[in-house]
């Protein structure tokens, strides 16, 4: 900062190539598809270059840069007043298409889909916002996603932190109802009354009709329920992503560096490198590493670790492999590639999220594994089949349970086009039984990565049930580890990078060496790496923490998981030792400076704390939680600069505890009214039902409270809310 504003021309496109991708992010949220975009992003460019010597506060740069992006947006607003009225969007209300039921779909296909579709609909639920609510719509996403602290978006809307808090309560409401009247309007079957209300609209998406056909909605029990058949607005805009920034903008930087004498600033060529930087923003991938789902035709986009559907590989299974030796765990990943000579497959298998239909290689309890695994004749044991699978290929355990007397490892890694999976047949329910094992034995070990492996469940380990080393690109979804005799699922060392934990449940687990003290359900700890996402999982029963992020470097993001229950000694152990936090946001010694991203998660009943930075001194990001019945507190904070906004917590041992540097504006805590009465049901029953078919989180009320929606999770993942009662 200070050499760019001392005249080094090296040092001010670096320090506008740093944020050129928030403000085009912040300008595209606001006006959407508009040509006008970036026009407005580079007069914003241009002023800053052209007054930053005025700046006197070096720290508030990016508030400061974003107040002109506002100002520049608010000056588009009153020209075109002036000139012509703003076109309203069209909406279109037919019912979202279904995908073609005859795609290859790869494991993350889904999601990617789903996330996609959720942003469109953010996209044109914001035409039912006025100019204003855009603005704050367009900051807030900055905000939740971690781009932006409240006190920067206070100051880019020169509003104080609480004037702003109101705005976005307002402006949340107002797209929450948004989305609710576009999700019913897209249900079938029809709600008449929603017909009557919209027989004279005419398509086009404008504030005085939001109005109009809320009023319906609000008082339409049928509305109400297909209205909350979707993806929380802000589990969406909390994970990690920015819009590419456009290649010409980009390329203006330098031509906007040198064409502008306002700072008093040399004639000195921009170093080429500089310029490499700022373009390179246009290959950026966040959240996993395997690929980029694009919304193109709304005002948002983000990656979302889409990986291509695996290609099936030869039915034949490649000869085998040298084993590890039996319960070890091998220090670095033993990535075998495919032989150049083998030929591409002509058949391929659909991967969904309830199981797959048909594979390449087949194991059943009464197999052989003497056998060539097929459907006719499978292998008896899943140490064969992960020995022989190769890149591509598609690996079904049948119903029925299996007792390994060695720890399986899993060393073969799939390709980033050529995923290996490891699955349930549809309607089957394979079980992994570690009680065979000698003890202290893991039941799995992995160092492969590119590996979709679900619909599996693991118990009764002597030790860990499942330990993934330096593991890339995995996707572990709709499992169930339980009572096993340490840590359940646990992704560990350098290298451990862009796996995501999906809709599983981790229940149960216990350890009697440490009296209960290293038992988690999931750990994601002692190692670095980007782009881990966990989302919909219950950490239940445990007698360590539910999630562990003890000791890992890289920012984590956790969405839309129940934690419960956790560190009571169901077991007897003497001297019982379990910590019991829900969710465990840190620890090491010394504990590492981590932001991770914390959103729309429930923790209760507890022994220990609800959610807890354990020492971690990082800029965590924790928004839309809920803590209840906790035994210790239920938001403990006070070692970090964590920001934490609309989380609710009710009847813990003590509700909150942040430290000094901690933003915990906008919270239950900072609020009148706030009680247990407040919530719709005080019961977990349903909250621990079965899952969906497809691995969705039950539907529940539990949590959800009468005074304001915005505030705490939303308790909807995966399943549809009943309306209120």
């Amino acid at each position: 900062m200070a050499a760019a504003r001392a005249g080094d021309r090296h040092a001010l496109e670096s320090l506008l190539g740093d944020h050129l991708p928030l403000v085009y992010a912040v300008v595209r949220r606001a006006l959407g598809a508009d040509p006008d975009v970036d026009d407005v992003v580079q007069e914003t460019m241009l002023r800053a270059v052209r007054h930053l010597r005025g700046l006197r506060d070096a720290d508030g740069f990016k508030a400061w840069l974003v107040s002109i992006a506002v100002s520049q947006i608010q000056e588009r607003a009153r020209r075109l007043a002036r000139h012509r009225a703003r076109a309203a969007q069209p909406i279109d209300p037919g019912v979202d298409e279904p995908s073609d039921p005859g795609a290859d779909v790869a494991a993350l296909a889904e999601d990617r889909v789903d996330l996609d579709r959720e942003l469109r609909l953010i996209a044109q639920a914001t035409g039912f916002l006025s100019p204003a609510e855009r603005q704050i719509l367009a900051l807030w996403s900055q905000e939740v996603a971690g781009a932006m602290t409240r006190a920067e978006v206070a100051a880019a809307l020169s509003l104080s932190p609480a004037h702003t808090a109101v705005r976005v309560q307002r402006m949340r409401a107002r797209l929450d109802l948004a989305l609710t009247v576009l999700r019913a309007l897209r249900a079938t079957p029809h709600c008449p009354g929603l017909g009557e209300a919209a027989a004279a609209w005419d398509r086009t998406a404008e504030p005085r009709w939001l109005k109009r056909l809320g009023r319906h909605v609000a008082g339409c029990e049928a509305c109400l329920l297909a209205g909350r058949r979707g993806v929380p607005a802000v589990r969406v805009l909390a994970l990690p992503w920015l819009l590419p920034v456009p290649a010409f903008l980009a390329g203006r930087l330098p031509e906007i560096v040198a064409s502008t004498s306002g700072g008093g600033l040399g004639t000195v060529a921009v170093a080429a490198d500089a310029v490499r930087r700022v373009v390179g923003y246009l290959n950026m991938k966040v959240v996993g590493t395997a690929g980029v789902g694009v919304a193109a035709a709304t005002a948002a986009v983000l990656a979302v670790s889409g990986t291509t559907p695996p290609a099936g590989a030869p039915p034949t299974p490649g000869p085998p492999q040298a084993a590890p030796a039996p319960g070890a765990a091998p220090a670095s990943p033993a990535t075998r590639s495919p032989s150049p000579s083998v030929p591409p497959a002509a058949a391929r298998h659909v991967v969904t999220a309830e199981g797959v239909t048909s594979a390449d290689i087949y194991v059943a309890a009464d197999g052989d594994d003497t056998g060539p695994g097929t459907a006719a004749r499978p292998y008896a044991t899943l140490a064969r089949a992960v020995q022989v699978v190769q890149p591509g290929q598609v690996v079904a355990l049948r119903a029925g349970t299996y007792r390994p007397t060695a720890t399986v490892a899993i060393t073969t890694s799939g390709t980033e086009s050529r995923r290996i999976t490891l699955s349930n047949l549809v309607g089957e329910r394979p079980v992994i039984d570690g009680s065979a094992l000698p003890g202290g034995q893991w039941l799995i070990t992995q160092t492969g990565g590119y590996w979709t492996v679900q619909g599996l469940e693991m118990r009764n380990a002597p030790s860990h049930a499942y330990v993934c080393r330096a593991c890339r690109a995995n996707v572990f979804r709709r499992l169930w580890l339980h009572d096993n005799g340490d840590t359940a699922l646990t992704l560990r060392d350098a290298g451990t990078q862009g796996n995501q934990v999906l809709d599983s449940d981790f229940a149960r687990n216990h350890d009697t060496v440490d009296r209960g003290g290293s038992a988690d359900g999931l750990a994601i700890k002692n190692g670095a790496g980007a782009g881990n996402v966990v989302r919909g999982c219950r950490f239940a029963e445990n007698s360590g923490d539910g999630l562990d992020l003890s000791n890992f470097t890289d920012p984590v993001t956790v969405v839309g998981n129940w934690a419960y229950g956790n560190g009571h000694n169901r077991w007897d152990i003497a001297a019982f030792n379990g910590p019991g936090n829900g969710l465990k946001l840190g620890g090491g010694a010394p504990a590492p400076a981590v932001a991770h991203v914390v959103v729309d998660n429930a923790s209760w009943d507890n022994a220990g704390y609800g959610f807890t930075e354990a020492s971690n001194p990082g800029r965590l990001t924790v928004t839309n939680n809920t803590a209840f019945r906790n035994g210790g507190t239920g938001f403990a904070f006070a070692y970090s600069s964590a920001r934490l906004r609309n989380n609710l917590a009710l009847a813990n041992g003590r509700d909150v505890q942040v430290g000094g540097g901690v933003d915990d504006a906008d919270n239950s805590w900072g609020q009148d009214g706030w009680a247990t009465t407040v919530l719709r049901s005080g019961d977990p029953a349903t909250a621990r039902g079965e899952r969906a078919p497809s691995g969705g989180l039950p539907a529940t009320t539990f949590l959800l409270n009468r005074k304001d929606k915005t505030m705490g999770a939303s308790m909807t993942a995966g399943g549809a809310v009943p309306p209120p009662a």
